[in-house]
């Protein structure tokens, strides 16, 4: 057929899509306008879509309002409440400012590249994460469903948190706040303490018996919590509803949930500089220990946060990329994404320290108070001379240096009868020395030291209101995570597999809020994400760096960026990352198998934590945790290699073009080794003569001119059809 015929038969129809009009009508290989391998739908607005594989019509991808709501989209996610009660533990734990030398160099060794990589690789295929690494290599195709399987297992217990969130937000428009005091207990004859709190504090009293309502043991439900249970509907109702629509409803929600926590934050932050003690925390957090830093523990724990710190491996990151152009400088994104990460882990240590270090001051002064009172008694006793005592001291206004004096000197004197004489030594940084993270901080140390501040109730509303904001943006990458990619491969509408997806995670979310439930959550915790992630995000660098291919991936960024991106991430990815993975791997076995499986039970009567270990079904549990997540891996793999399922039937199947519509055209993916970027077909040589021969039919070649396979590659089957009805292009 002439090509001037085409070009009438092109002018006929405007539903042929711009895309088969350049392949018919474009047959020089000099021509610029084959460097583009994108599908266009409309001639005016040039719109991507998205082909819906195995269906006669073609379905627009959706796709982000903005450049802005996508960061905050990726802010959202990779900043969440590990940013707020992690860090900051980590940070003093292992050599205050010290420890951000190690985990900036960890952050451009692993943290940068590999969340690089999974934008890349989002973007450009525009899938989620089964769709991507099917796409890559079909026997690898089980990382996609780790990844989810992972995501669900993370879904289940975080949401708890955002419900114990809720909880404590619903409960702090009171004043007093309802933990500021230890209740009374009357009887017949009188009115006392509760002696649970009396033992321990107001806050802790609030945490474990009138929210949690917490059980002895892992083995003793004890029943459903109804006050937890429903916050818990109440958060998923939150995510269902702000997920039903995609990223046309949650993206619109990201405004408020990525950049309320902020405002929260820098407000803390002042308010908190402003109180006493303050600074003596800022200054403890941040003076450097650098003997600390060489230990090999800090660099594994470092390592640890920043990979959970990003989300690497969740299929989050790679879902909210694929709804981007494939233009989109995602080289940027990842930079800037991973630095106002880090920067809002150091900001939220700077709070929690400043209001720490307002708390340590309080009881430090409470300290000082009763020690001096006890110091009062031995003088009057006579256990005590007068003359140990400077005459510069005054009991009745003494300030925490003049009694550590006091103290020095009674302890040098009575060396010998010191001990029994019951004196403490108040310091500030004994105090800031007792470390604390997760719920321990946020619910328990955090909360008493609100009640110190002004106008308490403002504060409390504030900073659980940023904790259900945090934990919602993290929920909406992770949801994601599971959404896109079973509705990319399997076509199922995004609304009813959202509605089914919060229905089945809350039924089965229950088990959290029984009496035991935080027992679970530690479980879920410890067991469900941190191996299995380890695990997917280095088959991920493997499937690009080795059998996909290290240098067509570098081309395949030239195409997609503009630019060559620096051989720093070659190397990195190639070299360093996976080795750095494999240590981070074998360390994190090597530290669960030395750590006896097990979890802090709180004893009511002694109104402390207790360790215990897990029965034998709680092993059971742990490790069938950790197997479920990666069990589809070597699962898909085996299929894969056996080929017990038909390559064809699924939605793996390349698209190709008949009357103007788009069908189903079966291919062989076994020994897939295409360009995420041109679809080349295992055929075709690649070319240094970057896009210019893409979808080119070849001369000589058969009348069914398949198209390469992939997510892009468009067969035709237009072409040298003279039997061909003109009404029917």
């Amino acid at each position: 057929m002439p090509k001037n015929s085409k070009v009438v038969k092109r002018e006929l129809d405007d539903e042929v899509i711009e895309s088969v009009k350049d392949l018919l009508s474009n047959e020089d290989s000099s021509d610029d306008a084959f460097k583009k391998s994108e599908l266009m739908v409309d001639d005016q607005e040039e719109k991507d879509v998205d082909v819906e594989e195995g269906s006669d019509v073609e379905d627009e991808r959706p796709a982000w309002n903005s450049k802005l709501q996508y960061i905050l989209a990726q802010v959202g996610f990779s900043v969440g409440l590990g940013n707020v009660w992690r860090f900051p533990y980590l940070c003093q734990k292992n050599g205050g400012g010290a420890y951000l030398v190690p985990y900036l160099i960890l952050l451009l060794i692993i943290g940068i590249p590999l969340f690089f990589l999974e934008l890349a690789v989002g973007q450009r295929i525009r899938r989620g994460s089964i769709g991507v690494w099917n796409y890559i290599s079909p026997k690898l195709g089980g990382i996609g469903f780790a990844s989810c399987v992972v995501c669900f297992f993370v879904a289940l217990y975080y949401n708890v948190i955002i419900g114990w969130s809720l909880f404590y937000f619903s409960q702090s428009f009171q004043h007093p706040l309802p933990w500021d005091q230890c209740p009374l207990v009357k009887n017949t004859s009188h009115t006392f303490v509760e002696p649970e709190c009396e033992k321990s504090s107001a806050t802790t009293y609030y945490w474990y018996r009138e929210a949690l309502n917490i059980s002895s043991s892992l083995s003793e439900s004890g029943g459903l919590n109804w006050k937890m249970t429903i916050c818990l509907l109440a958060a998923w109702v939150m995510v269902c509803l702000a997920m039903i629509k995609g990223i046309q409803s949650s993206g619109k929600i990201m405004y408020f949930s990525s950049l309320f926590p902020y405002v929260v934050l820098l407000c803390f932050l002042i308010r908190g500089l402003l109180l006493n003690g303050s600074v003596d925390g800022i200054r403890h957090m941040f003076t450097p220990k650098l003997e600390i830093m060489l230990e090999p523990k800090v660099w594994r724990e470092a390592a640890t946060q920043v990979f959970f710190a990003l989300g690497l491996g969740f299929g989050g990151v790679i879902a909210f990329s694929s709804y981007n152009k494939r233009d989109n400088n995602c080289h940027f994104d990842a930079v800037l994404v991973s630095f106002i990460n880090f920067f809002t882990s150091v900001l939220a240590t700077l709070v929690v320290f400043a209001v720490l270090g307002f708390k340590a001051n309080i009881i430090n002064e409470k300290c000082v108070i009763q020690n001096s009172e006890k110091i009062l008694k031995l003088l009057k006793l006579g256990n005590l001379s007068q003359d140990m005592i400077p005459h510069h001291i005054n009991f009745s206004s003494i300030t925490a240096e003049d009694y550590n004096l006091v103290y020095d000197i009674i302890q040098k004197v009575k060396e010998e009868e010191f001990d029994s004489l019951g004196l403490k030594s108040c310091q500030i940084e004994d105090e800031l020395n007792k470390a604390v993270q997760g719920t321990g901080l946020a619910f328990i140390a955090f909360t008493e030291a609100m009640t110190h501040f002004p106008a308490s109730p403002f504060w409390s509303v504030m900073f659980f209101l940023m904790l259900v904001n945090l934990g919602l943006g993290s929920m909406f990458g992770t949801i994601e995570g599971i959404i896109t990619p079973i509705v990319d491969t399997f076509k199922v509408r995004k609304e009813i597999l959202t509605v089914i997806c919060c229905l089945v995670a809350f039924f089965i979310g229950l088990i959290f809020v029984q009496r035991s439930g935080n027992y679970f959550v530690t479980m879920f915790d410890d067991y469900s994400a941190t191996l299995p992630l380890l695990i997917v995000v280095i088959l991920e660098n493997i499937a690009v760096t080795r059998i996909y291919g290290i240098d067509k991936f570098m081309e395949d960024l030239k195409d997609m960026l503009g630019f060559s991106p620096s051989q720093y991430y070659y190397y990195m990815w190639k070299y360093v990352s996976p080795l750095v993975l494999l240590c981070l791997l074998v360390a994190s076995i090597v530290q669960m198998g030395l750590s006896p499986p097990g979890y802090n039970a709180w004893i009511e009567d002694l109104a402390t934590e207790e360790f215990h270990s897990y029965p034998t079904w709680g092993m059971i549990v742990c490790i069938s945790l950790m197997v479920l997540a990666i069990l589809p891996v070597p699962i898909v793999f085996m299929v894969r290699r056996c080929n017990l399922i038909d390559d064809s039937s699924g939605s793996l199947a390349s698209v190709s073009y008949k009357r103007g519509r788009i069908i189903k055209e079966p291919v062989n993916l076994e020994g897939d080794n295409t360009s995420l970027i041109h679809g080349k077909s295992p055929s075709e040589v690649p070319s240094p003569n970057f896009g210019k021969n893409i979808y080119r039919k070849q001369t000589g070649s058969p009348t069914l001119d398949t198209a390469p396979n992939g997510r892009y590659g468009i067969g035709y089957l237009m072409a040298d059809m003279p039997d061909m009805p003109e009404s029917d292009l």
